[in-house]
């Protein structure tokens, strides 16, 4: 019962460290990464609070060493499933009824934990069987999950304090309730402050969860939920499962409880819930309209101007490309460069490229490690194949990899010829960069090409020197980019800074670590109170 309107800590990003050398966070993350790295862990799936093991189970193996196991998860059965949705739902009596503020007080000090004891664990775990370096590593799994959790509960409060104006005699209130059932949340592999936020979110707001988390980021997902348990989140209000995705998925889009899906992932899995979504919507199979929240592809830009300086671009390219091999839904795997800065941007570009070094993530002068798995080895050294044999295409720098180790792709540039050539276009979340040079008079015609060669609509960036071409790309560029970057690389979001989230094939722009994010996961109410009521049915107009 509250006795007061409580103030939260005011939010602030969490300063990101620097992992100098002989600095106590690099000494004991290095050391915790050892530790774990010859350890092997047993990791189970969570239902109310429960660890299950089925024996049913698969091995995990650092994607920069997949001879080495570091473990194993195991895998629920249908049954398991259907028990997580009949717990949820019962937990969900006193979730849901919990104060605000007993709910920001667990989320705050997940922020708080994380900052302190978890954080070289939580790195740790995500070097090794993500495979990101030290810093990418701290940008996600620390930084950007205490900002999701911090900020997360700031808004939740701007949430509860926008109410209706009252007229005389009227108190009008906005209640904010819980969905009526459970969210489901299905997360990537790529960043697990991602992972552990699509399941926080909904579950601040007071509804629980069904979380099922990618295959490869169980190893940092257990800690997650090792996180949760000791911030003091009840059993039952994010249940962790592990296992074939497709059943899991038809048996809690089949519930006639399930209220809405949290999603990041790929476009064509996430259309098939929409589809599933829709069948059952007709069907009448649920209590309510479910809300659908997803961030999805991106095929990213750089686009730069015959004004903008050469040096910077092929810096933006260098990190928004290769930073976590490409394996970002923001990375930019496309770029227009005009003809009179080609030259100087090839030369940054290379030099940058050439004196990368590429292995394991524990050793910190390592820039590039491995991508996830042999599925996006495979893919990635297909298209590279594909390029040196084609002669619409031309590879300008790395074009080599290896898996006899782990799963390494260099960092490799392809020069199309024809703008719409495969690489241009196709998704590849991987450490390729495709570049076009246009003809500089051509600036403004190109605008268009990036706007229409991709049915995503993610992250963009422009760069010029010239304020009127930065107005005039803008405006063309409006709806190609959900976040769109001037004279900056197209990654990096920062949560309050730069909500994140695209439109077209990219998702439904909800914005995660925003305000906006926050309140799909509500059901709002509505109340009038009147202190006197009227007694007499007649209005003046009645009157003669």
């Amino acid at each position: 019962m509250a006795t007061g309107f409580y103030n939260v800590p005011k939010a602030v990003n969490e300063p990101v460290k620097s992992y100098a050398p002989n600095s106590p966070e690099r000494n004991e993350l290095l050391a915790t990464y050892k530790k774990m790295y010859n350890e092997t862990v047993d990791i189970p799936f969570y239902i109310n609070g429960k660890e299950i093991r089925t024996g049913n189970t698969v091995s995990i193996h650092p994607p920069h060493d997949h001879k080495h196991t570091v473990g194993n998860y195991h895998l629920a059965e249908k049954e398991h499933i259907e028990d997580a949705v009949t717990t949820a739902m019962d937990a969900r009596k006193k979730w849901a009824a919990t104060p605000w503020q007993d709910r920001a007080a667990i989320f705050l000090k997940c922020a708080e934990l994380l900052a302190g004891p978890y954080r070289a664990r939580m790195n740790a775990a995500t070097m090794i069987a993500q495979s990101k370096n030290v810093f990418q590593a701290e940008i996600d799994a620390a930084c950007e999950l205490i900002d999701f959790f911090r900020f997360n509960v700031e808004f939740m409060t701007e949430i509860y304090a926008n109410q209706p104006i009252s007229s005389p005699g009227i108190w009008n209130r906005m209640e904010y309730r819980a969905l009526e059932g459970f969210v489901y949340a299905i997360t990537p592999f790529n960043f697990t402050s991602i992972a552990a936020n699509l399941p926080a979110a909904p579950a601040m707001m007071g509804n629980v969860v069904v979380w099922k988390p990618a295959r490869t980021q169980v190893y940092s997902a257990q800690i997650i939920m090792d996180l949760f348990k000791e911030a003091g989140l009840p059993d039952g209000v994010i249940n962790m499962v592990t296992g074939n995705s497709a059943m899991i998925t038809e048996v809690l889009l089949d519930s006639k409880h399930f209220s809405g899906i949290h999603f990041t992932g790929s476009t064509g899995v996430f259309n098939s819930f929409w589809e599933q979504i829709g069948r059952n919507v007709n069907q009448g199979k649920y209590i309510s309209y479910p809300r659908i929240v997803g961030e999805t592809g991106g095929k990213d830009f750089v686009w730069m101007h015959p004004s903008a300086d050469a040096k910077q671009v092929a810096t933006a390219l260098t990190r928004g490309s290769f930073e976590y091999q490409g394996q970002k839904c923001s990375a930019a795997s496309r770029a227009y460069i005009p003809k009179s800065k080609w030259n100087a941007v090839k030369k940054y570009l290379q030099a940058d490229l050439q004196s990368m070094k590429m292995g394991n993530p524990d050793d910190t002068s390592n820039f590039i490690n491995a991508v996830i798995d042999d599925r996006a080895f495979d893919k990635l050294s297909k298209y590279i194949d594909n390029a040196k044999n084609d002669a619409d295409a031309e590879i300008i720098a790395g074009g080599n990899y290896d898996n006899s180790i782990g799963y390494f792709i260099e960092p490799t540039v392809i020069l199309a010829k024809d703008p719409k050539y495969a690489t241009m276009c196709t998704e590849l979340f991987g450490p390729i960069l495709t570049i076009y040079v246009y003809e500089d008079e051509a600036w403004e015609d190109t605008l268009t090409l990036v706007d229409e060669t991709s049915p995503y609509a993610l992250t963009g960036a422009i760069f010029s020197a010239d304020r009127y071409v930065i107005d005039i790309a803008t405006n063309a560029l409006e709806n190609a980019a959900g976040n769109f970057y001037i004279n900056d690389k197209p990654t990096g979001a920062v949560v309050g800074q730069q909500p994140f989230g695209g439109a077209r094939g990219s998702g439904t722009n909800d914005k995660a670590g925003s305000v906006w994010n926050l309140l799909r996961w509500v059901s709002n109410r509505t109340i009038k109170e009147t202190f006197v009521p009227a007694t007499d049915y007649r209005y003046p107009f009645l009157e003669e």
